[in-house]
């Protein structure tokens, strides 16, 4: 097997507000309802931008959700009573969410259904306590119709915001937590991978995290994976620095433009963004 690690500074997210910001989310979610031609509204009455009920009873298990049709250019807009009839009906549209479970106190579950390049993926997502995070789980799987064993990949991963807050919560001279709050595993028929974020604080308030990406062949491609590995350490090496890197970069990016709002006024900004993504500056 071989490991490599890297570890970046960020700036940190004020839990109580994260966890304000979740909760008015699925607030408003869960008070919207279904509009006409399909459109998800708030309730206020503004429609969700983009958003629109393809198949089921809004917020119900099995509800199948999909994206507006992109209007041809010159054809003006297509008003929401017709949109319905527009492509994206059916349940086997090349994208959609569908929707498993939906109890805000306890868990929402969905599932992304992709159809691209030839390639047919299912993403799914658990969330737990939505109003207050506690657990983030993700699963993945794809194939290519017709392809084979060696088309075919899946993966889990989980972040653990309980043990996430705990882990950064400690003091900065402590040791990092035993146990990654954040962990993921991709299998394929010739190899499969680990990664795992462990969070510690840092001075100044902002937060260490290091990456390991662990990676190995499978069944009788083991030492064929390891004489690979050998040679391919430096690109492996390169790459995830630069990925963590970049992600590091951004999210101080965001996190720097961030005015946190509280309240209505946070309740406000959210649902803005909900209705005009493009226009929302703050939070």
């Amino acid at each position: 097997m071989a490991r490599f690690a890297h570890t970046v500074t960020v700036a940190a997210l004020d839990r109580g507000w994260f966890e304000e910001a979740a909760g008015t989310l699925v607030d408003l979610l869960d008070a919207s309802r279904e509009g006409p031609g399909g459109s998800v509204v708030l309730a206020d009455g503004r429609p969700v931008e983009g958003l629109r009920l393809l198949k089921g009873r809004h917020l119900r298990p099995g509800a199948r959700y999909g994206e507006f049709p992109a209007v041809p250019e010159g054809a003006g807009e297509v008003p929401v009573e017709h949109a319905g009839a527009e492509a994206g009906d059916s349940p086997d549209a090349p994208q959609a969410v569908v929707l498993r479970t939906w109890r805000p106190s306890h868990s929402v579950e969905a599932e992304s259904l992709v159809e691209e390049d030839g390639m047919s993926l299912k993403v799914g997502l658990r969330l737990s306590e939505p109003r207050r995070p506690r657990a983030v789980e993700l699963s993945l799987s794809g194939h290519k119709p017709g392809g084979g064993s060696l088309y075919r990949f899946s993966g889990r991963g989980k972040a653990d915001l309980a043990a996430w807050w705990a882990a950064v919560d400690r003091l900065p001279s402590a040791p990092p937590a035993a146990r990654a709050p954040v962990s993921g595993r991709a299998v394929h028929r010739l190899a499969e991978a680990r990664l795992t974020l462990t969070p510690r604080p840092a001075e100044g308030g902002s937060w260490r995290i290091t990456v390991v990406l662990s990676m190995r062949g499978r069944w009788l491609l083991r030492p064929v994976g390891a004489v690979v590995l050998f040679f391919a350490r430096g690109p492996v090496e390169r790459g995830l620095r630069e990925a963590a890197e970049s992600a590091a970069g951004e999210w101080n990016t965001a996190l720097a433009g961030l005015t946190p709002l509280h309240g209505e006024a946070l309740r406000a900004e959210i649902a803005d963004a909900l209705v005009n993504p493009d226009g929302a500056t703050t939070l």
